[in-house]
């Protein structure tokens, strides 16, 4: 029997593999009470359900939200070469118990993630690992500019990232004819972490000379970001290049890049949304250092600005753990990341219940909105024909975050001991609840995110 027939007869039969009903949806109408029937790891019919149809599995959202899964396109899960502080099992396992339900993981591993061999590398070494779906992004280097149309459009690639500052070897492109070269070789958005590296080296002398972590964003300072930001936009128009700005960071950047929203998308993290400086550090240490840095209060309050505004389209954590020896190192040698991607969900939702964003805003920036700019097949909303990813979560729930619930390999966060209203539930990939009642139950079930503009038929 076709794979078409079985799923009409299914239909008509109204037997699905797993029904949620009794919850509130956030569809593309707003949030609507009613119930979604699933089938082959589809929604196939929406409405009141639960009289009608029968199903194998059921999950009782009486009480939650239901979102479309949560997309967090930004993730460094240090594998191969650094698995000592995070690696793919790991790091995919706090995000479904985090409620992501999808990841975009970085270039910086050991190798560097630059040819298709270091891609099908890590697709191999994520298949029967990862607990939700994952692709990984190529590094854009002087070394594969020129192979870089070809590249971007392998099977499992989230695109191409460009590191202008804070990276090392054949992955910083720091210079604008790299950049360029970079940008002429492909058709896809194209990502960005935009600090400008000889400003970087320049002021370094100021974090050595104070040895003082509060002085990471004096180091690093708004002039640093804003100048990559300014030169990178430029060439993009140049090229004629859509462009990604991660993880901006300062006021000056979002009121340019509001110039320039035809062509360059934005994202902000959620640590950028709720710590700033000098607090964090004076409470932290280098526990909150991150690059580009946690600023002073007024920035955060320009990000969001910038998320009322439209400006920011995506929400991504920039996970990027080290292990709490390797953070203890004096400042500046102690470097700089932290995890994020488990509380992503659990802080936004902590914002929407003290109202600075609803969250029909949330799901477009963690959910709608990664599928949009990055071309996602059949991600990001509840609507008929679309992979069954759900987060179900209770915007009553009052949690604690504790170092012990994390589950990177590096086993902190910057967050513990936050209280926290608003919480993942339930983790729904493709019609399997692989979270139950906040406990994992099935095995890992992730597979390769497809996307519109990569070559699905590539061997």
């Amino acid at each position: 029997m076709s794979h078409t027939r079985e799923l009409s007869q299914r239909l008509n039969a109204r037997h699905a593999d797993l029904l949620v009903h009794g919850g509130t949806a956030i569809t593309p109408n707003g949030a609507e009470r009613i119930d979604l029937a699933c089938i082959d790891g589809q929604i196939v019919a929406l409405g009141e359900l639960h009289r009608t149809w029968t199903a194998e599995d059921r999950i009782d959202a009486t009480g939650l939200y239901i979102l479309p899964g949560v997309i967090d396109s930004q993730v460094h899960f240090r594998e191969p070469g650094l698995t000592h502080k995070e690696d793919l099992e790991a790091g995919t396992r706090g995000a479904v118990l985090g409620g992501v339900t999808g990841v975009f993981e970085m270039p910086n591993t050991n190798p560097l993630t630059l040819w298709e061999s270091d891609l099908k590398a890590k697709l191999d070494a994520a298949d029967g690992r990862a607990w939700c779906d994952y692709a990984f992004y190529i590094g854009g280097s002087a070394t594969n500019a020129e192979h870089l149309h070809t590249l971007e459009t392998l099977p499992g690639c989230a695109g191409v990232k460009v590191f202008m500052g804070s990276s090392f070897g054949d992955l910083l492109a720091d210079e604008d004819e790299v950049l360029r070269r970079i940008l002429k070789n492909g058709k896809r958005r194209m990502s960005v972490h935009a600090e400008d590296e000889a400003r970087l080296i320049e002021r370094k002398m100021l974090a050595e000379a104070s040895g003082d972590v509060c002085d990471h964003p004096n180091w690093r300072d708004v002039e640093s970001a804003f100048k990559a930001t300014r030169r990178v936009v430029a060439i993009a128009e140049e090229t004629g290049r859509r462009l990604h700005v991660l993880h901006v960071t300062t006021a000056e950047e979002m009121a340019f890049l509001a110039q320039h929203k035809r062509r360059v998308t934005v994202e902000t993290t959620p640590h950028h949304l709720t710590m700033h400086a000098p607090e964090c550090y004076e409470r932290l240490g280098s526990l909150a250092q991150m690059n580009p840095p946690v600023r002073e209060r007024h920035h955060q309050q320009a990000l969001w600005q910038a998320i009322q505004d439209g400006v920011v389209d995506v929400i991504g954590s920039d996970h990027a753990p080290h292990t709490l020896e390797e953070k203890a190192k004096p400042y500046p040698q102690s470097p700089s990341g932290m995890t994020g991607v488990q509380t992503l969900l659990p802080t936004m939702l902590n914002h929407v219940s003290a109202g600075r964003l609803s969250l029909q805003r949330l799901v477009d920036l963690t959910s709608a909105g990664p599928a949009r700019i990055f071309g996602i097949e059949g991600k990001g909303r509840i609507a008929l024909g679309y992979d069954a990813d759900l987060t179900l979560v209770d915007m009553k729930a009052e949690r604690i975050i504790r170092n012990d619930w994390i589950a990177s390999i590096s086993g902190w966060t910057p967050y513990d001991g936050m209280p926290i209203t608003g919480w993942p539930i339930h983790t729904v990939i493709r019609g399997k609840a692989v979270v139950r009642d906040e406990q994992l139950t099935e095995t890992p079930q992730g597979k390769r995110i497809r996307f519109l503009e990569t070559n699905t038929n590539h061997t």
